[in-house]
């Protein structure tokens, strides 16, 4: 069990979508909400999207399926092997790279219409690399091309401070799996060894049933505190405008999500 990113992906590749209800549906709940923003900024497309974060491919499956052109990214080689083999069992071509959105030095194309990072991912980098992953992104997208992302609301979670995220539970009987959460909150003046962010460490539990009886997979990760304005002022410098959050009951999704114009 590890505490970085990488290792935390590393080893939940073959669970990961045991995290949805129904990971089928959520790619394509998840797809169409992007899409219709993507339309709203670009046009109906095809585009050719960036996703730089890609894990096991839920967003990049997603675009894909509706004709966008893709091409994922993630640092963790199991989640992009993973992802591969999903891809490859839905007959989708997409173009998978294992490379850190801090360099995204492996991806040779550029010219992009737009780049996603999904589901929380930006929190994972160290904030003195913020604006190195900006600038990474930023170096990939056309003039006049649209950056994407969604984080949670830590600005209302650092009021709550929440101790765990209530269990979800799933499945039949024989076949039934509990997803939750614990967060351990930091200030910066008490982190882990190596890390002097203000940041919470999560455990991620995966209960699984099955004809043996249950068992618990736990995951530990790092993630930082950061806010809106934090990552406004961070695109801003990298070069974005036109930047603006959409919260959820406004655009659908499960988490706030930032739009940024390359101009």
């Amino acid at each position: 069990m590890t505490q970085n990113a990488e290792g935390f992906y590393e080893e939940l590749a073959d669970y990961y979508h045991l995290i949805y209800e129904d990971w089928d549906r959520s790619i394509q709940r998840q797809a169409g909400v992007l899409n219709g923003l993507l339309a709203s900024q670009l046009g109906n497309g095809p585009l050719n999207i960036l996703d730089c974060s890609c894990g096991i491919g839920t967003q990049s499956i997603g675009l894909a399926q509706l004709g966008h052109h893709v091409v994922a990214s993630d640092m963790s080689q199991a989640a992009v092997n993973r992802a591969e083999n999903e891809a490859r069992q839905r007959n989708l071509r997409i173009q998978f790279h294992v490379s850190d959105m801090t360099s995204l030095k492996e991806i040779e194309q550029d010219g992009f219409d737009a780049a996603i990072a999904i589901d929380n991912s930006l929190p994972h980098v160290d904030r003195s690399q913020l604006g190195q992953a900006a600038a990474a992104i930023r170096s990939k997208l056309r003039p006049n091309g649209i950056f994407i992302a969604s984080i949670r609301d830590y600005d209302a979670l650092l009021i709550e401070r929440p101790t765990s995220q209530p269990p979800a539970f799933w499945g039949k009987p024989g076949n039934r799996r509990i997803v939750h959460q614990i967060w351990d909150w930091n200030d910066g003046t008490n982190s882990e060894p190596g890390y002097t962010d203000p940041s919470y460490r999560l455990h991620l539990y995966i209960t699984i049933e099955s004809a043996q009886g249950w068992k618990a997979h736990h995951f530990v990760s790092r993630y930082g505190w950061l806010l809106r304005e934090e990552l406004s002022s961070v695109l801003r410098d990298a070069g974005f405008n036109e930047i603006r959050w959409l919260m959820p009951a406004e655009s659908g999704f499960f988490q706030p999500l930032v739009l940024a114009r390359l101009t």
